[in-house]
C-alpha cells in the first residue's frame, strides 16, 4: 500500500497566540486558504493568513499584519469566480477592508458608522452579501445594524481603488446587536437577520426598513450570540444563547417556536456551520471540546444525537465550513487551527 494514496484527514496549524476568528476563502485558485485572528486582550493583535501546502501537507504562514483590538470577526468576498479584487473584511472597532496580495496585505479602507465623530461603538460581527458583494452589514453594541455599500470599480493605474459608504443605518434591538446575516430568501440580496442582547432575533428588508419581525424570543430573554442561515434552505436558521449549551433551529414560516434543539453539548456552544451542500446538516462546536454534525431531516421529530462527533484538546472557539470544499470543516481551540474531512 503506497502511503501517498493515503490522504490526511486532519491537518494542523499552531498560531502564536490564541485563534479566535477564523474564515475559508472561496476564491478556486485558492482552495485551502484560511485567515486567523487572534485572541490577545490588549491593543495589539494580529491576523494571519495560511494556506496548506497540498505536496507537504503542511499548514504555511503565507502573510501576517497588525490589527488594532482583536478580529471579532473575519470574511473573505464571497466571490467564487475570482472577478473581485481578492478582499478581506474584519470587524472589531471599525470595519476594515484589506487587500490580499501573495507578499502583503494593505488596508483598501476603514470604515466607521458614526459619521458625528472618531468615536465608535466596537461591531460585534458583520456579514458579506453573496449576491452582491457590494453589499455588507455590520452589527455593534449601539443597537444598530449598518449597511455598506462597497465601490471597488475605479480603476486608477491599474489598482482598483476600495471605498465604502452607509446604505443605511437602523436601530435593529432595543439592547446590543450581537450577530448579522444575510438571507438567501427573495433573491438574497435584501433579507437580513439579527440577534442581540433583547433575547430576540428579527427579520429586515432593505426595501421595507420601516418594520421588522421578530421571528424568536428567547422564553429567559437571554441575550442571543449568533445566528446562521441554512445555505440550501432560507426557512431555516440556527441561533444559540449566551452561555446555552443548545442550538435552536428555526423555521421562518412558524415564528416563535423552535423546530429542533439539539442539546447534546456538556458545556457552552461557541459556532454553528450549516453544510454548504446540504440543507438537513449542521456542525455545532462547544467549550466540552466537541464538533457535532447533525442530520436534522426527521424535523419536526426530535433530533435526539449528532451522527458525527469529534473530539478537540481544548474548547472550540470557532467553526467555518468550507462552502467550496464542503468535505472539510475547519475548527479553532487555543492557538490551534484545525482542519477536519468529514
Amino acid at each position: 500500500m503506497s502511503l501517498h494514496g493515503k490522504r490526511k484527514e486532519i491537518y494542523k496549524y499552531e498560531a502564536p497566540w490564541t485563534v479566535y476568528a477564523m474564515n475559508w476563502s472561496v476564491r478556486p485558485d485558492k482552495r485551502f486558504r484560511l485567515a486567523l485572528g487572534s485572541f490577545v486582550e490588549e491593543y495589539n493583535n494580529k491576523v494571519q493568513i495560511v494556506g496548506l501546502e497540498e505536496e507537504s501537507s503542511e499548514f504555511v504562514c503565507r502573510n501576517t499584519f497588525d490589527h488594532p483590538y482583536p478580529t471579532t470577526k473575519i470574511m473573505w468576498i464571497p466571490d467564487t469566480k475570482g472577478v473581485y479584487p481578492d478582499l478581506l473584511a474584519t470587524s472589531g472597532d471599525y470595519l476594515r477592508i484589506w487587500r490580499v496580495s501573495d507578499t502583503e496585505t494593505r488596508l483598501e479602507c476603514l470604515l466607521n458608522n458614526n459619521k458625528n465623530s472618531d468615536f465608535c461603538a466596537p461591531l460585534t460581527s458583520f456579514d458579506w452579501n453573496e449576491v452582491d458583494p457590494n453589499l455588507l452589514g455590520t452589527s455593534s453594541i449601539d443597537t444598530t445594524c449598518t449597511i455598506w455599500g462597497l465601490e471597488t470599480g475605479q480603476v486608477l493605474g491599474r489598482v482598483n481603488l476600495v471605498s465604502g459608504h452607509v446604505k443605511t443605518q437602523l436601530i435593529a434591538h432595543d439592547k446590543e446587536v450581537y450577530d448579522i446575516a444575510f438571507s438567501r430568501a427573495g433573491g438574497g440580496r435584501d433579507m437580513f437577520a439579527s440577534v442581540g442582547a433583547d433575547g430576540s432575533v428579527r427579520m429586515f428588508d432593505l426595501r421595507h426598513l420601516e418594520h421588522s419581525t421578530i421571528i424568536y424570543e428567547d422564553p429567559q430573554h437571554h441575550p442571543l450570540l449568533r445566528l446562521c442561515w441554512n445555505k440550501q434552505d432560507p426557512n431555516y436558521l440556527a441561533t444559540m444563547a449566551m452561555d446555552g449549551m443548545e442550538v435552536v433551529i428555526l423555521d421562518v414560516r412558524v415564528p416563535c417556536t423552535p423546530v429542533a434543539r439539539l442539546n447534546n453539548h456538556r458545556a457552552c456552544v461557541n459556532g454553528i456551520a450549516w453544510a454548504p451542500h446540504s440543507s438537513c446538516h449542521i456542525c455545532t462546536a462547544a467549550d466540552d471540546h466537541q464538533a457535532l454534525i447533525w442530520d436534522i431531516q426527521q424535523m419536526p421529530r426530535a433530533i435526539e444525537d449528532p451522527i458525527l462527533a469529534y473530539t478537540a484538546e481544548g474548547e472550540i472557539n470557532n467553526v467555518q465550513w468550507a462552502s467550496t470544499q464542503p468535505d472539510w470543516i475547519a475548527i479553532c481551540y487555543n492557538n490551534c487551527l484545525e482542519i477536519l474531512r468529514v
